[in-house]
């Protein structure tokens, strides 16, 4: 393994994450609290010791995919540690543990807090916090790729292990400029939803703050009651917007370059609006006669499955009061979630869309064993490569449920709670059911719970494997190896 070019990424992303850390001193300025200088001092710090990452520049540039998912599973791991730093340095969030759960959920666009006085936090808090999920939304990987020249090599390892979807590709021929074009697009949104949300009244600061955590269909709100709160205005452009975050992004560039014809007829979006349609109007169905009107009912039904289905976390409802043929739909969307190349979690609608059209070639078959039938999808037939990556990622993604299931069992919770917990970290949502519903938190869980469900945010935002490879004893033999290797041929050298 090229762990040279490892190092250099990795203090490529400390350096940016310093930059980043810089923007909350900035409102610890304008609203003159004093946490400011703990992000300044971790700021200072993570800079420096990215730059020396950096310096001894690496011989061999190679980045291949192993070193793409190694790259990507150690930078987040990195993210996280150096973000919930000033949390703690300022004690906001005292418990080094609970700090961290919260900043990885926080850039794993989880949503899942430990908080339970949101609101006493300060602006500088409540701002990195928000800022977390519009920073791994898209993927902190692909911003360095738009900023960074990362010669030798196919870059492109990097963004496939960290942009979610069965398959990657570039929208234009260069992965820096598809990488600059997918925040291009995605700055773009995210500053539209600001605009309309100062149009209803919605303060500045609750403005850009909810902006990020929609954008990045993570959750974290800033009040106790999430957007219940705010104005049905408000809620209806938090809904539209957490819907268009969910599309998948060529849709968009299809649009710029005037193809209209080709994005409307992008198959997993279709399925994607058609599957929120759906579980709008059951849930409509479902809850019209506990609320005042039709319009209201209608604003709730459509605000929770856009939140859920995008794994935004956002809740105007407490769901977990609703009938079980609601809750049944809630927990279905969880495992959903939106359109690959989107910035939502879960497996994904492109995966069920060729899972089904599997199983439907497989019962064909049956009946006519003599047919050849290929499975189209996006008008194209799918290769043998991508039908067996969707196999894999499910019974993968089924082991790993099951297993982080049975160690959560050792909480001694219900298993509703239980198992929304772990549905809701490994998806990527925010709230579960039960004591993890919307009105609650996961700050009284165990500590070795917390890492169990850090872990799952971790493995279902970077796709489970470039978190899983790290954990394959052959990674660290061969690099033991190798290090090895270069020591006795430096020593022979030195002879």
């Amino acid at each position: 393994m090229n762990s040279s070019m490892v190092r250099v990424i990795i203090g490529h992303i400390m350096k940016i994450e310093g930059l980043l850390l810089l923007l909350p001193c900035l409102v610890a300025i304008i609203y003159r609290e004093n946490q400011g200088i703990y992000y300044l001092a971790v700021a200072i710090a993570s800079f420096i010791l990215g730059t020396l990452l950096t310096l001894i520049k690496a011989e061999d540039k190679s980045l291949y995919l192993k070193e793409g998912c190694v790259a990507t599973g150690l930078s987040w791991i990195v993210l996280g540690i150096i973000g919930a730093l000033p949390f703690t340095l300022a004690g906001e969030i005292p418990s080094y543990t609970d700090a961290l759960f919260e900043t990885i959920s926080g850039f794993t666009t989880t949503g899942s807090s430990i908080l339970t006085d949101i609101e006493a936090l300060s602006h500088t808090a409540l701002f990195w916090r928000s800022f977390t999920h519009w920073v791994g939304g898209m993927g902190v990987l692909v911003f360095l790729l738009s900023i960074v020249s990362l010669s030798g090599g196919s870059t492109i390892n990097l963004m496939k292990a960290e942009s979610p979807g069965p398959s990657v590709s570039k929208i234009v021929p260069k992965i820096k400029s598809s990488a600059r074009m997918l925040y291009y697009i995605y700055a773009a949104l995210t500053v539209m939803e600001m605009i309309f949300l100062l149009i209803g009244g919605c303060p500045v600061f609750d403005a850009v703050t909810t902006a990020f955590a929609t954008a990045g269909t993570g959750g974290f709100g800033i009040k106790g009651d999430s957007i219940a709160s705010y104005s049905p205005y408000i809620q209806w452009v938090v809904t539209i917007f957490m819907i268009l975050f969910g599309v998948n992004f060529n849709a968009y560039y299809l649009i710029i370059m005037k193809k209209l014809k080709d994005a409307i007829n992008m198959e997993e979006v279709r399925w994607y609006l058609g599957v929120i349609l759906g579980s709008i109007i059951i849930i409509f169905l479902n809850i019209r006669n506990i609320y005042d009107s039709a319009g209201e009912a209608v604003r709730t039904a459509a605000f929770q499955v856009a939140s859920i289905i995008t794994t935004t976390g956002f809740a105007t409802a407490d769901f977990d009061t609703w009938n079980t043929t609601c809750k049944v739909v809630i927990v279905t969307l969880m495992f959903v979630g939106a359109c690959a190349g989107s910035t939502g979690g879960g497996m994904k609608v492109s995966r069920f869309v060729i899972v089904s059209k599997t199983i439907g070639k497989e019962i064909r078959g049956y009946l006519y064993p003599k047919s050849v039938k290929k499975i189209l999808f996006e008008g194209k037939a799918a290769d043998h490569e991508m039908i067996r990556s969707v196999n894999v990622y499910f019974m993968t993604y089924i082991m790993l449920f099951v297993m982080s299931l049975f160690l959560i069992s050792f909480e001694g919770e219900d298993f509703t709670t239980t198992f929304t917990a772990v549905a809701t970290c490994f998806n990527n949502i925010g709230p579960g059911l039960n004591k993890l519903g919307p009105t609650c938190n996961f700050g009284y869980l165990s500590n070795f719970t917390k890492y169990v469900l850090i872990f799952d945010m971790l493995a279902g935002r970077l796709e489970l494997f470039p978190l899983i490879i790290l954990f394959h004893p052959d990674l660290w033999r061969e690099l033991f190896r190798k290090k090895r290797r270069d020591y006795i041929k430096k020593k022979e050298n030195n002879l």
